[in-house]
């Protein structure tokens, strides 16, 4: 199994990832609500077994703790492809959600890189998830991940469901991305780590 589990303490945060790219348990609890369910997408829709545990300074606002859990998850990912021996590399999905569609185009690179186009007003979802924190998401993704990230709202009106179809289009980008098509590294220069 391609699984691996992070810890992160601070003085801000106290975040435990466990990830497998083969699948397995999900279970999430980050103290916000609508984090937790854009999360779930990830798992369900990447195939991917996930256990979040994360606890924050969710008094100030919701920054520290959905940047970190990015930062986790990454590590997580980063951790679980090893070399990247074998891997596709390369995945891409477009994602509905009622009215609203959104574009995640990924490439496990080793070379982190993050494009988001996403136009979300500025607003609080549920207990306290602030919007803004999507392109901080997927920043400290990408980062960590070393991967390089296109993501795109390509129409919506609905805020929610632009924001769970940029979830959903990541979660089936990356299922396509690490899934084993053979046993070499998929790059002329020979690594996809460095």
């Amino acid at each position: 199994m391609r699984k691996a589990t992070i810890q992160r303490r601070t003085n801000e945060t106290d975040i435990q990832v466990e990830f497998s790219l083969d699948g397995g348990v999900t279970a999430i609890s980050t103290g916000l609500g609508f984090f937790d369910h854009m999360l779930h997408q990830i798992a369900k829709h990447g195939g991917f077994g996930l256990t979040i545990e994360a606890k924050g300074d969710l008094k100030v606002d919701s920054h520290h703790l959905v940047e970190d859990v990015g930062l986790c998850l990454g590590d997580a990912l980063r951790e679980a492809l090893g070399d990247r021996r074998g891997i596709a590399r390369f995945g891409e999905a477009h994602v509905p959600l009622d009215e609203a569609l959104a574009r995640v185009v990924v490439d496990l690179s080793g070379r982190p890189h993050c494009v988001i186009n996403a136009d979300l007003p500025l607003m609080v979802l549920g207990d306290g998830f602030q919007t803004e924190m999507v392109r901080e998401f997927f920043i400290a993704f990408s980062t960590r991940g070393a991967l390089n990230l296109h993501a795109s709202v390509l129409y919506g009106s609905n805020v929610h469901h632009r924001i769970e179809a940029l979830f959903k289009a990541l979660a089936r980008a990356l299922r396509q991305a690490v899934r084993m098509v053979g046993d070499e590294i998929a790059s002329t220069k020979g690594t996809l780590t460095n």
